[in-house]
């Protein structure tokens, strides 16, 4: 779905430029053509069985551990394991929503909702349509849902709105991003349950199955910690498995956009500039690509959504030289690196705030 709007934003360029003799197209629509001729946009089924198969089995393994070792403090352990694997689980349905994995619409989403509502416990549908949304206007004030006014204020105007409890916390944003990472899982939980609970959202037959699903996993989720554990060691473990899946989130989707230029809600600026200059990328190895779920490839992966996750890493070169032809900031930086600006565009925000600053 996301990449239709790719294809749609480019068709209105070559409209706008009004495709003059000897140049076909707007600027993104050319580098489209360049990534077409190295067939990096073609299904990989190969690889998203094996690793479909093998998250399975580790996720599996999780749960068997848990069950064997019984009452026990190290059960804590296991937690943190499930932690890592329910994100990498996420990372699939992310795949899937882009439909990287199969070519049938109906196939990704049904691999979506397996991943997401049952073995997970978030919304298929309502993560998708968010998504999306934050696709088409990547840090564009008022239509990318991810820099929407929240509990973390990503611009001034917002933090200048906030008064009393709300306004301390946007004064110390910076300091308190990463323990509140720690809430983002159950987070997502409650929002996937609101947004199923939601009657006026179109679409009720998906979205009862998708409840169905979602009521599987919480039901199963909580019955087998309950029923292994003791009450203190079963919500000691839901909440270091929850609030590690949440950090482990947090510290994977943060670092794509977060500090990157911010647009106004009016402002013009074609698609291939729109998502090259609001994403950045980071460096690493296969293991960077690994435990960021291919999200370390942000500018290749939001001009082409729909690329599978492991061709992303061989487009980077075509994307970055093609940048550097058209003089548009290519953005790549280490993890670290990438934490430290986010928290300085964080600490910039609520400086209004802040009493030892005139404004």
């Amino acid at each position: 779905m996301t990449i239709d709007i790719a294809d749609r934003e480019a068709g209105a360029g070559l409209a706008a430029q009004g495709a003059p003799p000897g140049r076909r197209g707007s600027d993104y629509a050319a580098l489209s053509r360049l990534i077409k001729r190295t067939r990096l946009l073609e299904r990989r089924p190969g690889y998203y069985t094996v690793k479909i198969v093998v998250n399975l089995l580790l996720l599996a393994a999780g749960w068997t551990a848990f069950a064997l070792l019984g009452p026990s403090w190290w059960q804590l352990a296991v937690a943190a394991f499930l932690a890592l694997m329910f994100t990498q689980t996420a990372f699939l349905g992310h795949d899937a929503g882009h439909h990287q994995i199969a070519a049938s619409k109906r196939v990704n989403g049904l691999l979506g909702r397996l991943h997401g509502n049952l073995l997970v416990g978030l919304s298929y549908g309502w993560w998708i349509a968010k998504h999306n949304r934050h696709h088409a206007h990547p840090n564009q004030v008022d239509r990318d849902p991810d820099i929407a006014d929240g509990p973390i204020a990503f611009t001034e105007d917002h933090a200048r709105r906030r008064r009393g409890a709300a306004g301390w916390l946007a004064r110390h944003q910076a300091w308190l991003f990463f323990p509140m990472l720690l809430l983002e899982g159950i987070n997502l939980h409650v929002a996937s349950v609101r947004a199923l609970l939601d009657r006026g959202r179109t679409g009720w037959p998906a979205r009862l199955a998708e409840a169905a699903l979602l009521a599987v996993h919480v039901i199963g989720y909580l019955a087998a910690l309950f029923w292994v554990l003791p009450p203190l060691q079963a919500v000691c473990f839901l909440l270091v498995q929850q609030g590690l899946f949440g950090l482990y989130m947090g510290c994977s989707f943060a670092p794509n956009h977060k500090g990157m230029p911010i647009f106004a809600r009016e402002d013009k600026i074609d698609f291939l500039r729109r998502q090259v200059l609001t994403s950045r990328n980071i460096r690493g190895h296969r293991l960077t690509d690994f435990m960021l779920g291919g999200l370390n490839y942000q500018i290749e992966h939001h001009l082409f959504p729909s690329m599978p996750r492991p061709n992303l890493r061989h487009a980077q070169e075509i994307v970055r030289s093609f940048c550097a032809q058209h003089h548009i900031d290519y953005h790549e930086t280490g993890l670290f690196h990438s934490y430290a600006q986010v928290l300085r565009h964080l600490h910039a925000v609520g400086g209004p705030l802040r009493p030892e600053l005139e404004y």
